[in-house]
């Protein structure tokens, strides 16, 4: 059975992230936050079927595909930074951790589209109502998990945090699969929630200090069955790594 997300309004994500630390908005209220048309946005869906493999998964896995760009969003402005390495410390990614990954940079195409200034601009504000205003450092992962191989596995660190500020995790795409149901944490409680994400473009906020995520596997349900998502990043220190 599928547990479907208790969505929340734009006006009430400020309140809602400070007093549980995360959100789930629906599709149409993304668009009224990001001022995007369903159609801008469904528009960027196709370069998901151009993404390059993982080569640094240490599970031995072939199921994930992804790409990678970082900018800096700064008074209603984005920057795309200079292409880098995807890094994280060991203490937030165990599996992948303290590794300089180097992955395709995500095509010029989606960058120059009419939707992708409007996501990051409506990002940085959201983190800017909750952690105060300043230059967020960005980094967006477009991710591709299949199910040709038999089981793809979203999240194979498990329950982790990424050390950044805040963590949104669009549902751009799946099909035919079962499984990848979304598990939030408190940091430093019992409390949790669960949920699948099925509606394209619905979106999870995170506050990554105060909660830790999962996703579960995903099992084929026919022929060339994937998730796909956009994963973004904020993070007022600067880039990891750097």
């Amino acid at each position: 059975m599928i547990l479907e997300p208790a969505f929340t309004y734009p006006d009430q994500l400020p309140g809602l992230l400070r007093r549980q630390g995360y959100a789930v908005v629906s599709p149409h209220a993304v668009c009224e936050l990001t001022e995007c048309g369903i159609d801008e946005l469904m528009a960027l869906r196709p370069s998901w079927d151009d993404l390059a493999p993982d080569a640094y998964l240490k599970d031995g896995g072939h199921y994930r595909r992804r790409r990678h760009s970082c900018f800096v969003v700064e008074g209603g402005k984005v920057t795309e930074a200079p292409h880098r390495a995807h890094w994280q410390p060991v203490e937030y990614n165990a599996l992948h951790g303290g590794m300089q990954r180097w992955f395709e940079p995500m095509d010029h195409h989606v960058l120059q589209a009419p939707a992708w200034n409007k996501l990051l601009v409506a990002l940085a504000e959201v983190a800017s109502d909750l952690k105060g205003e300043k230059p967020w450092f960005v980094e967006a992962h477009q991710f591709r998990i299949d199910t040709d191989s038999g089981i793809g596995r979203p999240t194979p660190e498990g329950a982790h945090r990424d050390g950044v500020d805040l963590v949104a995790v669009f549902l751009v795409g799946r099909e035919a699969v079962k499984g990848g149901e979304t598990r939030v944490f408190e940091s430093h409680g019992p409390a949790g929630q669960r949920f699948t994400l099925t509606q394209p473009w619905s979106l999870l906020l995170l506050d990554d200090e105060r909660v830790i995520h999962e996703s579960t596997p995903i099992q084929p349900l026919g022929a060339h069955g994937y998730r796909d998502t956009l994963v973004i990043t904020l993070r007022a220190s600067g880039f990891q790594g750097s």
